[in-house]
């Protein structure tokens, strides 16, 4: 008498292979996603794609007497915090590192811990938008009730405005949105410093 199909020692060994192989692709593209995520925003802080912010290590060394207007934007989500800049915009020298600060309050009775995540609209002028220094790089927490001034350095780079997606461009925003983040460990950096050659009006330091 023939052997049922699921008793056929070969079929069930190719079956248990299959189904090995099959968990193996799909464990793959799961750690595929969830790794591309830090690749994306790398590229994207690489390439100022979709608005997002350039980071640099050094200003130009050459700065234009064309300035555009950059407006700053301050969101919070899911924490019991005031957040403002201290100014609603500021005129910008293109290549000229600016320093802008916005004041934060936690409104409650514990201590909270935030990230502020950005981007710059329109969204073409993200690749000529760069951050030397910022409070967005690190997290951030404050006591109950505390208020701290959070800096943040820039400059816009000297070929902006002139390819035809930026030419017409008069004012960029620059957005922070704060959410809940883990609190660092205690010996962890945290913070701002200021960086060198830098002083607190934004300009370089004589």
């Amino acid at each position: 008498m023939p052997q049922p199909p699921d008793s056929d020692p070969k079929l069930a060994a190719r079956n248990k292979r299959l189904a090995l192989i099959c968990g193996a692709v799909f464990a793959g593209m799961v750690g595929m996603a969830f790794a591309a995520v830090p690749f994306y925003r790398a590229f994207c802080q690489a390439t100022g794609l979709a608005g997002t912010v350039r980071r640099a290590s050094a200003a130009p060394t050459t700065i234009s007497n064309r300035t555009v207007i950059v407006a700053f934007d301050t969101n919070v989500r899911g924490l019991a915090w005031n957040f403002t800049p201290n100014v609603s915009s500021q005129v910008v020298r293109l290549g000229d590192s600016k320093l802008a600060f916005f004041k934060v309050t936690n409104t409650s009775d514990q201590p909270l811990t935030g990230r502020a995540v950005y981007n710059v609209t329109p969204g073409s002028a993200g690749f000529f938008f760069s951050k030397l220094e910022c409070f967005c790089f690190t997290n951030q927490t404050l006591a109950p009730h505390q208020t701290a001034e959070f800096p943040v350095v820039y400059y816009v780079d000297p070929r902006f405005g002139l390819d035809d997606d930026t030419r017409a461009i008069k004012q960029i925003t620059l957005s922070y949105t704060f959410f809940p983040a883990k609190p660092l460990a205690a010996n962890a950096p945290q913070g701002y410093s200021t960086p060198q050659g830098t002083n607190r009006a934004g300009g370089p330091s004589s």
